[in-house]
């Protein structure tokens, strides 16, 4: 069996060696391993991918001694995930269809390994979509009004269908705190990069007026604060003088398909830790 196992703790002389011999000792090959220490906080962080040829290899059996032998001991914050096992991606759309398309591409073409129950929006303009790839549609709108009725709504939904995470793929409503309560560092969010200097509803109109040279996207994972949450993945591209209105949209909106999907593989892959509303990416 293949296994991933992601730690972080107070940074102390000896983890790997002890946390690769306990793995040793369980009859595990380690595959893969990465690891960094922040330096300002004294953080230990650690990826390991193992390989557990064992056919007797009982995985809570593992935890249980994993958590009592080094866990405990060192103050480990840590997690197990076998291989094989997709996660539930739940996508939250509005009317923008370049990275709904973009992500269910993806996963059409097998690129990203998950499941997709359904998909939200508070619009049915792109249920057409949905349909094409043959998942279902929720269209639950949301008002100043029915604002908590819809949440309630999402809410039994996400878990009904033991969603994992959640993809807003330029969902354009505020996730409230009930929802990212339920889903702590597991709502994935994709914008421009002119925040704050170009924040509105026409960034795009905004940057090129003031002449930027420089456009980007950013994806993130979602907190109360908005647009603050700890950066998975960004990236650039540059405009001139030359380039039009249109040709910003067009460039923002790559940029925004490839910078959101980079940041949901990497979620997937289980190569993201979040400490101090801050990511160490593993590679």
């Amino acid at each position: 069996m293949k296994t991933t196992i992601l730690i972080h703790c107070p940074d102390q002389a000896g983890i790997i060696s002890v946390t690769t011999n306990f793995i040793h000792q369980h009859k595990g090959n380690i595959v893969y391993l990465d690891q960094h220490v922040d330096k300002e906080t004294d953080v230990f962080f650690m990826r390991l991918d193992s390989d557990f040829e064992n056919s007797d290899f009982s995985t809570e059996t593992f935890k249980q001694e994993f958590q009592h032998e080094l866990a405990d001991r060192y103050n480990m914050q840590w997690s197990m995930h076998e291989a094989g096992v997709k996660p539930k991606m739940a996508l939250f759309v509005s009317k923008y269809n370049h990275c709904l398309y973009d992500l269910l591409s993806r996963f059409n073409s097998s690129e990203l390994e998950v499941e997709i129950p359904f998909i939200i929006s508070n619009h049915p303009d792109l249920k057409f979509i949905a349909d094409q790839f043959n998942i279902p549609y929720y269209h639950i709108p949301v008002t100043k009004d029915t604002k908590a009725e819809a949440e309630a709504k999402q809410l039994a939904l996400l878990k009904e269908y033991n969603v994992d995470f959640i993809v807003l793929a330029r969902y354009m409503q505020i996730v409230s705190p009930k929802i990212i309560s339920n889903f702590p560092n597991r709502i994935i969010n994709i914008h421009h990069s002119f925040l704050p200097a170009f924040a509105g509803a026409k960034p795009y109109h905004a940057a090129f007026k003031r002449g930027v040279k420089i456009i980007g996207a950013t994806s993130h994972y979602v907190t109360e604060e908005l647009d603050a949450g700890p950066i998975i993945e960004q990236d650039v591209t540059t405009v001139t003088h030359a380039h039009s209105i249109k040709d910003f949209i067009a460039k923002g909106r790559d940029l925004e398909k490839i910078v959101l999907s980079r940041a949901v593989k990497l979620h997937i892959l289980r190569k993201t830790m979040v400490y101090n509303n801050k990511t160490v990416i593993f590679s």
